[in-house]
């Protein structure tokens, strides 16, 4: 894992952000209803690092990262990226930070243009963000596929020419191709079959190492985010849960619902697995167009009390680094 900078070197502050869709309402005149896919999130991340954001489909988490990028318009909040709120900025001011700051997507599949060669695709950005000359570009494309494992040989070759894995390679390519300072990975192995996910997993961490480069990685799966991530951020109906260093969440986990996402995860061990501790996730999901007051997570939670039902906690800082939004956090006063 990467060398963690000085506490103030952060690259990215993202403050209070809240997304909120509206839903429904017509001619008829029934209102329309809001939903609040992020509510209130804040987190920081430093040059270097990889933030892991996970938590079941709904949860927000691929927003954060769309609206981060730019893709989707935030409702409130704040998002500092290299010291500057970009949250103020207009499209043209906006476009130095673009070339810094990319994506690698869920599906490799619907991410390529099918109708261009890979060649095509990888020099796009030199193409619309540098004025480099034809040769200049081909040579960095080349870099480029080498960089990622992949033969020049397929320069000539369309996205349906190739595997997942493959087409996954040349998406990173792309992302890299302006040696950007933040590359958001959404969901970038869902897609992809457990091997080859192996692979893509390892060759993003031998790019960081190489190239100092700092990830976002969204992900629902926690192995994958426990592999490749410096701290996790567990999120839930649009909130961060609990935020920590990855070693300490996973030995020191204070919330519930990061307790019972820890115990769904398979055991490999036959021989282990009744013996192993069943805190299982039960109950049904608030209806997220009309959220109760208090806890989000209230409904779902073992040790809810009535404060829980009528008072919201705070994301607070219990131990240095880690976050936790709960009224009576789990192995708190166990040190």
């Amino acid at each position: 894992m990467c060398k963690l900078q000085r506490q103030a070197d952060y690259l990215l502050e993202v403050d209070n952000l809240k997304v909120q869709f509206p839903i429904g309402g017509n001619i008829l005149g029934l209102k329309k209803q809001l939903l609040r896919a992020v509510d209130g999130v804040s987190f920081k991340l430093r040059k270097g690092e990889t933030l892991g954001i996970v938590g079941e489909s709904g949860c927000g988490k691929s927003t954060i990262g769309n609206t981060i990028i730019r893709l989707i318009k935030e409702t409130e909040g704040t998002i500092k990226f290299m010291g500057e709120d970009i949250t103020k900025m207009n499209n043209k001011e906006f476009n130095n930070y673009r070339s810094k700051m990319q994506m690698v997507f869920q599906d490799p599949y619907s991410s390529l243009n099918p109708r261009k060669k890979v060649f095509d695709i990888i020099a796009e950005p030199f193409r619309v963000q540098t004025k480099m000359k034809k040769n200049e570009i081909k040579k960095d494309v080349l870099n480029l596929m080498n960089l990622v494992g992949l033969d020049r040989e397929y320069l000539d070759r369309y996205p349906n020419e190739f595997s997942g894995g493959q087409r996954q390679r040349i998406g990173i390519a792309r992302a890299l191709a302006l040696m950007p300072e933040l590359i958001i990975c959404d969901e970038p192995v869902s897609a992809l079959d457990v091997s080859i996910q192996a692979q893509i997993l390892n060759l993003l961490k031998d790019l960081q190492e190489d190239l100092n480069l700092t990830y976002i990685f969204i992900a629902h799966g926690l192995p994958t985010v426990q592999y490749i991530s410096d701290r996790i951020a567990v999120m839930y109906l649009g909130k961060i849960m609990e935020i920590a260093d990855v070693d300490d969440l996973f030995k020191n986990t204070m919330h519930p619902y990061t307790e019972g996402l820890l115990s769904s995860i398979p055991i490999a061990d036959p021989f282990n697995r009744e013996t192993e501790r069943k805190d299982v996730l039960e109950g049904d999901l608030p209806n997220p167009l009309n959220m109760p007051r208090g806890c989000k997570f209230y409904s779902r939670c073992k040790y809810a009390k009535d404060i829980c039902k009528e008072n919201e906690p705070d994301l607070t800082e219990l131990k240095p680094e880690h976050y936790v939004c709960c009224h009576f956090p789990l192995n708190f006063y166990k040190e």
